[in-house]
């Protein structure tokens, strides 16, 4: 038995309308995508606006210019090893080929110069430039960029070059790692979008304390009462 009609059936209207919202809000009606879709890809493009470090993690590693590393790197894998042996030739390196082993040489910046260029091209969705470079998919690039400095630094580390390891774990985490992951979306900066991400977080806000109501309005119309 409904205890107080007004207010239950003013609650049922209320959910009613959250989920007609929410039906709204699940239709590709926003460029073809749902606004879930539509949103996610909005925050992903402006969180990729605030990763591009390359310019600060280049001052770092031209320090290493003069450094030269010899350093052998133990790959799981024959093909990625092969693969991994075109990066270092790129950049300038010497480098022997044995199975899933290379033994390289050369100079530590110019390695790590090369494969920020490479992230460069990548933060800025440039894949063909990658793929003519290296005859290969440009993320597979960048993932045998990210194998090879995880090596890198296990070796260095090894050699005690700490501080040239930890550079070297900057350049995988902070460039590679990062324009791997946002290869293919559109960077923005927040100032950019301001006016819809500010009305999304409202509207998610006034949206959860809409739902919120309606379920107090309608069990409360029932009779149910919350008590301490």
């Amino acid at each position: 038995m409904i205890y107080n009609k007004k207010e239950f059936y003013g609650g049922f209207a209320l959910l009613i309308v959250f989920f007609i919202v929410l039906f709204m809000m699940f239709q590709p009606i926003y460029h073809g995508h749902n606004a879930m879709q539509y949103l996610d890809n909005l925050y992903n493009s402006i969180s990729k606006g605030s990763v591009d470090y390359s310019s600060q993690v280049r001052m770092e590693t031209d320090k290493y210019n003069d450094t030269n590393v010899d350093l052998k790197l133990t790959y799981g894998d024959e093909i990625v090893a092969a693969q991994s042996a075109d990066l270092f030739l790129k950049a300038g390196a010497q480098v022997s080929v044995e199975g899933k082993v290379l033994h390289v040489t050369g100079s530590m910046g110019a390695i790590l110069g090369a494969s920020l260029d490479d992230t460069q091209a990548m933060y800025h969705n440039d894949g063909d430039s990658i793929t003519a470079k290296y005859g290969m998919e440009p993320r597979r690039a960048l993932y045998n960029w990210w194998t090879s400095f995880k090596l890198m630094s296990k070796a260095l580390g090894n050699q005690k070059q700490f501080e040239a390891a930890k550079v070297v774990d900057t350049v995988q985490t902070k460039a590679v790692e990062a324009s791997y992951n946002y290869y293919g979306v559109e960077a923005k900066h927040i100032s950019e979008e301001i006016g819809l991400v500010s009305f999304s977080l409202i509207f998610y806000v006034l949206y959860t304390l809409w739902y919120g109501f309606a379920i107090l309005f309608l069990f409360e119309g029932w009779g149910l009462k919350l008590s301490h």
